[in-house]
This record gives C-alpha cells, sequence and structure tokens, in this order.
C-alpha cells in the first residue's frame, strides 16, 4: 500500500476537498504523497465508492458554481487516492499501514462518528482481527498498534468532522476511551503529547455525488489549520489557510454561512415558499433576500465589530452570495430545516448572548423571533 496519508471515509466531500486538495498539489510535487481511503460504514454507497476506487486511479469532480459573479463550470480529474480499503475486510492490511509507513490521518466520518460502542473493548488490542466498531475505537487500537513498533516517528491527526476544535474533541474522547482501558501511562502520554492532534475548519459545498465514484462541488473551498508544532501537512495548496486564530474562520462559517441558512429554512418553515424551495430560490425572492440582508448588516454584522473582524466579514459575504445563489446547486430549504431547534442554538443565541454581554445597541429583532419561535420540520 506504501501510502503517507491514511483516511478514514470516502465521502463526495472527501473528494472533493482534502483528496482533490492533495491530487492538485502532487501535480506539483507539493504533496507528502498518496492517500489510502479506508471506509469505516457497511453502507451499500460506501462499498461502490471503494470498489470503484481500487478499480481505478483516478475519479471526477466536477466544479459548478459562480465566482466573482461569473460562471464557473469546470471538470477536474482527483488522483491522489492510491489504495482503497474496507475495516471488516482489510483490518490487518490497515493495522500494518498504521504501523509503517504513514504519517497522517484524516477522518470525516459523520455526524455520529465520535461516538461509542459499548462492544467495543480492551480485548480488541491483542486481537489482529478482529474490528473495533466505533471509529474512536478503531483509532485508538491503531494508535496503540503504532505505539508499540513505532513510538517515535511522527504523526499528524487531521479529523474533518465539523465540530469546534475537532482535533482537540476528538483526542478527548479517545484518551478517555483509553484511560476506561487502564491503558498504560507511558501510552496515555504518547496519545497526548506524542501525536499531534490538529483543528481545522473545511468549509465547500458538494452538491452531489457520481456514480460510482466522483463529486460535483462549488468553486469556493476552504480548510483552515490550526498551526501547531510538529505539525505535518498534507500538501501545500491555494485553499489550505495555516492560522493561529482558527476561531475567526469558525465565527465567519457559523454566523454568515450557516446562520444564513438557518434563518432561510426559519422563514420556509413559515410558509413563505414552496414546500420543494432551494436556496437559490430564496435568494432570488426579493422579501427574503431584503429580509437576509437585514439580518447580515444590522444584526450580525455589529457582533463582528466586538473581535476587530468586520471587514473579514464584508469580505466573506460577497463570496457568500455568489455561494447561495449557485445555479447549479439544488439545495432544498428542506433538508436545512432538519434539526432546527438545535442549529437555531448553536448558530443564533451566541449572536444574541455576546451582543447583550458587550451591551450592542442593535434591536436583533428578526433574530430573537426566529429563536423564540416553535416552528420546525
Amino acid at each position: 500500500m506504501n501510502q503517507p496519508i491514511l483516511q478514514f471515509g470516502s465521502s463526495r466531500f472527501l473528494q472533493a476537498h482534502v483528496d482533490l486538495f492533495v491530487s492538485q498539489a502532487m501535480a506539483c510535487g507539493q504533496a507528502l504523497g498518496g492517500i489510502a481511503v479506508v471506509q469505516t460504514t457497511a453502507s451499500a454507497a460506501s462499498s461502490r465508492r471503494i470498489a470503484a476506487l481500487a478499480a481505478t486511479s483516478s475519479y471526477p469532480v466536477q466544479i459548478r458554481g459562480l465566482a466573482n459573479g461569473l460562471e464557473v463550470d469546470q471538470h477536474l480529474t482527483g488522483q491522489a487516492i492510491r489504495a482503497a480499503l474496507q475495516a471488516d475486510r482489510d483490518w490487518p492490511q490497515v493495522r500494518d499501514a498504521v504501523c509503517t509507513e504513514v504519517q497522517l490521518i484524516v477522518s470525516n466520518t459523520g455526524d455520529q462518528g465520535y461516538l461509542l460502542d459499548p462492544a467495543d473493548g480492551p480485548e480488541l488490542l491483542d486481537s489482529i482481527r478482529r474490528v473495533p466498531r466505533s471509529f474512536p475505537a478503531k483509532l485508538l487500537v491503531l494508535l496503540h498498534a503504532r505505539w508499540c513498533v513505532l513510538p517515535e516517528a511522527p504523526l499528524s491527526l487531521y479529523p474533518c468532522e465539523l465540530v469546534s476544535r475537532n482535533g482537540d474533541t476528538l483526542r478527548e474522547v479517545v484518551a478517555t476511551l483509553a484511560a476506561q482501558w487502564s491503558m498504560p501511562a507511558a501510552f496515555m502520554l504518547y496519545l497526548r503529547e506524542h501525536c499531534v492532534w490538529v483543528n481545522s475548519l473545511v468549509d465547500r459545498i458538494v452538491s452531489a455525488e457520481l456514480e460510482p465514484v466522483g463529486a460535483i462541488a462549488e468553486p469556493y473551498a476552504l480548510w483552515a489549520i490550526e498551526r501547531q508544532a510538529r505539525m505535518i501537512l498534507p500538501c501545500t495548496h491555494p485553499a489550505i489557510v495555516l492560522t493561529d486564530t482558527l476561531q475567526d474562520f469558525e465565527r465567519l462559517k457559523l454566523w454568515l454561512l450557516n446562520l444564513g441558512h438557518t434563518y432561510l429554512a426559519e422563514r420556509w418553515l413559515a410558509g413563505l415558499l414552496h414546500p420543494q424551495a432551494t436556496v437559490r430560490e430564496a435568494m432570488q425572492d426579493t422579501l427574503l433576500r431584503v429580509e437576509l440582508e437585514s439580518v447580515w448588516n444590522d444584526e450580525v454584522l455589529p457582533v463582528f465589530d466586538i473581535f476587530g473582524q468586520r471587514a473579514a466579514a464584508l469580505d466573506y459575504l460577497v463570496e457568500l452570495r455568489d455561494r447561495l445563489l449557485n445555479p447549479f446547486l439544488a439545495h432544498r430549504l428542506a433538508d436545512i430545516a432538519q434539526h432546527h431547534a438545535q442549529k437555531k442554538q448553536r448558530r443564533i443565541t451566541p449572536v444574541l448572548e455576546l451582543a447583550r454581554q458587550h451591551g450592542l445597541q442593535i434591536a436583533q429583532p428578526r433574530l430573537h423571533a426566529a429563536l423564540a419561535s416553535s416552528l420546525s420540520a
């Protein structure tokens, strides 16, 4: 297999984000090397992707949308994935890879990816073929196997799940599980101090998958990575930004893109658009567009002043309008409205709380009304 990057997850998002970045960088000699992808679920769609990736060295990525107001329709080829494995079938090979050439681990395991499974126990550490059920347990077993043979070899981990401070979060989940399994103190030190757990933020709308493998994505792409000592980078790429202030990027995405989506979903739930309406249709509706622009300009942007981020927020909004008006993307408001109450708490409540705490003289009527409503999908 002999690939320096091991990736857990075969989603269309990773194909059009991390994997594509590495592919483009490889063409310029600016990548760590190839990627071995590991399927961790039993879904039929994932199995088809893994089979296709195992049979071919390339897959299509279509970049479709708006950039600076102009339509983009570009056809690219991802070529960084050099091996495709299925965890339940190929676990010995996955273990061997971690214990030899791997320098960097990437993951994107979905909303439930960090949940543990009570069936996983410390007996898995000594089994070559028994496969842990949860992703954190898989990772713990693999890291222990590596520690046993390569305790000094550098290793960086890049969880890409949409969790705030995802590197710190995953480290604590894995370390807590290790403590529950009564693992040695030396290994606990290796886990916490030797392995580099990287916090990052991924941002790209990947609108559709291609069969049997491939994806359609918007032109906009960002991978904001928090700088750390001893961190190994997968590649150099224009969409990768190293930063000491990751929270600045998180605020922009959460309070402008995500909050904007949630506000449009709130108005859709109130009956302002037809049941199958998309984000683009909402942006083209005069009333809703005026409302959303007012939310951004009058109720959210003043909060960015607290952090000295107004200029960055205004720049982000310029690109964001293109993203929401993407003529190739049918992003249904019904989908965005799923788990609506929880999303409002995550995306709206901090904006209102910060305005209150800092004594901002802004009314924020639309955000207060949205938070107070009981509308749901």
